[in-house]
């Protein structure tokens, strides 16, 4: 609350008294470190990720990952994925380290960075959907079209209710032209979420390219009605007067 309202210096007083009594509070020493990252005291956040790990041992991932995230809060990107590399070191069968490190870099746009990270975490766990997806989209962004696929569907096989996989799946379809493979993924994202607007748009567009234009324009109008955006809603509604006015 302190922090919220603008008194961070005060949030960290309060911590550091806590920590005095209880050295071993591991949820409240997290909590410091970040409240001094907040205020760019980096050196104070450093030494309070040491003394975590003096509390967690030395092959706990956290420390080095909570440093990690000290470091973005300083816009330092480069010390922060070299925290969580860190990280994956001291623990070699935690898939923390590489997790963060992966989605971190995703987040950031760095596909190349991400890539090699997100495969060594789902090495350590590959029940871990969103990490699949993560890496399905950093392989689709490297023109990896064939591993994103796989990507994508591992990532189903772990969490058959991970719908963002299918939107995975449907993309590296229309990005290789793939109507009907697109058209069956949207249909499985329609099935669990029928109120799903860009879902509709999706199936619109696949069955235009398969040539069944009424199936298309009821898509349409389902995908209007749910409150899709008008940009992607006129360029398609163009594209079937096109169509309709060649048969």
């Amino acid at each position: 609350m302190l922090v919220q309202k603008g008194r961070p210096a005060e949030a960290a007083q309060e911590l550091e008294a806590y920590l005095l009594k209880h050295p071993e509070a591991v949820a409240e020493r997290r909590l410091l470190l970040r409240v001094h990252a907040s205020m760019g005291q980096m050196g104070r956040a450093q030494a309070q990720a040491e003394a975590l790990a003096r509390v967690l041992g030395p092959t706990s991932p956290v420390p080095w990952v909570e440093l990690g995230y000290a470091l973005e809060l300083s816009h330092r990107y480069d010390d922060a994925l070299e925290q969580y590399d860190h990280a994956a070191q001291v623990a070699p069968r935690d898939p923390l380290g590489p997790l963060t490190a992966g989605l971190r870099a995703a987040r950031w746009g760095e596909a190349e960075l991400a890539e090699p990270r997100l495969v060594e975490a789902l090495r350590r766990d590959a029940r871990n959907a969103q990490a699949w997806h993560a890496l399905g989209l950093a392989r689709a962004r490297l023109g990896q079209l064939d591993g994103a696929a796989a990507a994508y569907q591992s990532g189903l096989r772990a969490d058959p209710h991970a719908l963002e996989n299918h939107v995975g799946l449907a993309t590296v379809a229309v990005l290789r032209g793939d109507a009907a493979a697109a058209l069956g993924e949207y249909d499985a994202l329609v099935s669990a979420r029928p109120n799903f607007a860009d879902a509709h748009l999706g199936r619109s567009w696949a069955l235009m390219k398969l040539g069944r234009l009424d199936d298309a324009q009821r898509a349409l109008d389902r995908a209007a009605a749910l409150g899709a955006s008008a940009r992607p809603l006129d360029t398609q509604r163009r594209a079937l007067a096109a169509l309709r006015s060649m048969h």
